[in-house]
């Protein structure tokens, strides 16, 4: 067989796990192989090919990981497995022990995964794997990709420099680096001339932009806000260090930067930053919170938090419990602290139990419910314009505000189409916290 011919006329399955990025770099791979001839699999059929992309950002997700191998294989018992991601790149012989999987393929050779696969395909016999040492992972895989969604995710940067006592991440992504400004800008053109109308900036530190090329995430956001025909942009999550006062005013003032910001803030006690070995304290924090609510008082702020690190006493939670209620942010994603092989988080006295963390989840859970019901609430009434994406068979459209407020929204007319920005008037909550919405009286058919 042509070497540029074994692929053709295949059928794959996908499986994501983990982060945005994640989802954007499964889309791109998925992308390739329908180039090179191969086609996603239908719903009941048997996939010759699966891809899995994984994380390892928690024991959790390792788990998980496994769960989805072992799922995948069964559910497509003579296919062609590839595993890739974090969990490919940190735990490759673990991987390898799973029968049915054919290629493992860590972070530097992910952007070669077509070739590696049309390499093995002809002699499955042993999983083949693909790895490099954290320090020789060097390359950046470009990634642009539109996925299931209206939105596009644009990968600019990967890998990161910020060794946090309890995170894997350099491990897994390898040191920061980063696309050009000129070719990010190229294909935010591209996106613009397929029609889309959103793009999510995705990457694993994306304020620390500009390592390989010189450039700086301020001078990335500028260039991107000047493409035409790009109506949003939402920045993904950014270390409050690097969230500087002048991209806060830059957005604020943009044409196309929605009010929309994730912050990890990880724990809101200053002595368990300082044992996470996060790059700012909580003053920091709070003065980044209060510089956004100044200048754009409808912001969505989301914020990561994790709950029972090492070292996190009953005092230091209760301490981080109380800064965390007087900031003014709309909601909270919280995760409980897992042990991970190789951090340093693992020489810090005091572990928490899990009936501690369990605790302590929940009460932020309830107090992130809290928030995001009274920022809701605040818009009842109100008009705004939503981006609509496109709806499960049988569910009303749904999308999302300027400033990320999802709305569900039913038009009798069937007015409606995927990918356009529609005034609607926000008229209230479900009981499951949705908010609805019709559309806006002085235009019930202005579909921008």
């Amino acid at each position: 067989m042509n070497h540029d011919e074994i692929l053709n006329g295949l059928t794959a399955a996908y499986y994501t796990l983990g982060c945005k990025l994640n989802f954007s770099e499964t889309s791109t791979i998925g992308r390739l192989l329908k180039e090179a001839g191969v086609r996603t699999v239908g719903p009941e059929e048997k996939a010759d090919l699966c891809i899995i992309n994984t994380c390892s950002v928690t024991e959790v997700a390792d788990h998980k990981c496994r769960q989805a191998i072992h799922r995948m294989i069964r559910r497509h018992p003579d296919a062609f497995v590839v595993v890739t991601g974090c969990y490919a790149q940190l735990q490759p012989e673990r991987i390898a022990h799973i029968p049915g999987v054919d290629l493992i393929v860590g972070a530097e050779k992910k952007g070669e995964i077509i070739s590696l696969l049309r390499d093995k395909w002809l002699q499955r016999t042993t999983p083949s794997i693909h790895t490099t040492p954290r320090r020789d992972i060097r390359t950046f895989a470009p990634s642009c990709s539109r996925g299931d969604r209206t939105r596009y995710f644009l990968k600019v940067q990967d890998g990161c420099d910020y060794f946090c006592t309890y995170c894997t991440i350099p491990q897994a992504r390898g040191r920061s680096r980063n696309a050009s400004i000129a070719s990010l800008v190229e294909q935010a053109r591209q996106v613009a001339d397929e029609g889309g109308r959103e793009i999510v900036i995705t990457g694993v530190n994306i304020g620390d932009f500009g390592k390989s090329t010189g450039e700086t995430f301020y001078d990335l956001i500028r260039a991107l806000d000047e493409v035409e025909g790009i109506s949003r942009y939402r920045i993904s999550s950014i270390e409050p260090n690097l969230l500087t006062d002048e991209i806060i005013r830059f957005v604020a003032r943009s044409k196309r930067f929605m009010p929309h910001f994730h912050i990890p803030l990880q724990s809101g006690s200053d002595e368990v930053l300082r044992l996470m070995h996060r790059r700012y304290d909580t003053a920091l924090f709070a003065s980044r919170i209060a510089t956004i609510r100044s200048l754009m008082p409808d912001a969505f702020i989301g914020v990561d938090v994790i709950v029972g690190s090492r070292g996190e006493t009953e005092t230091c939670f209760e301490e981080a419990y109380r800064f965390i209620d007087s900031l003014p942010v709309t909601q909270l994603h919280v995760f409980s602290y897992s042990e991970r092989p190789g951090t340093r988080a693992l020489e810090i006295p005091h572990v928490v139990s899990p009936e501690k963390k369990h605790r302590r989840s929940q009460l932020l859970i309830a107090l992130s419910d809290e928030k995001t019901k009274a920022f809701y609430t605040r818009h009842i009434g109100q008009e705004a314009t939503v981006l609509l994406e496109r709806p499960r068979p049988g569910q009303p459209f749904h999308g999302f505000t300027d400033n990320y407020i999802r709305v569900e929204v039913s038009d009798s007319a069937a007015r409606l189409t995927e990918n356009s920005l529609t005034r609607v008037r926000l008229t209230g909550m479900d009981e499951k916290g949705t908010m609805r919405g019709v559309l806006s009286a002085e235009c019930q058919s202005c579909q921008q």
